[in-house]
């Protein structure tokens, strides 16, 4: 007996994005590893890589996360 099920098939109402096919599917039809989610709707499913994007722009911009001073050194 395996030790972890593989779980293949999702719960109805559970959304997920999956990188590798670039579509929408209900219920985790793909690995984990090429899949967000999951989203309550089938809309924000859709809009996954948008807020992927949005997140990442905001991550790139915030100045907690770059601690090099710009303009050389400043001793």
């Amino acid at each position: 007996m395996p030790l972890f099920k593989k779980r293949t098939a999702g719960k109805p109402g559970e959304w997920y994005y999956c990188l590798e096919h670039k579509k929408v599917e209900e219920g985790p039809e793909c690995p984990a590893k090429d899949r967000f989610g999951p989203y309550a709707t089938r809309t924000e499913a859709e809009h996954a890589m948008e807020k992927a994007r949005e997140r990442n722009l905001q991550w790139e911009n915030d100045p907690a996360w770059h601690d090099a001073p710009k303009g050389g050194d400043e001793d």
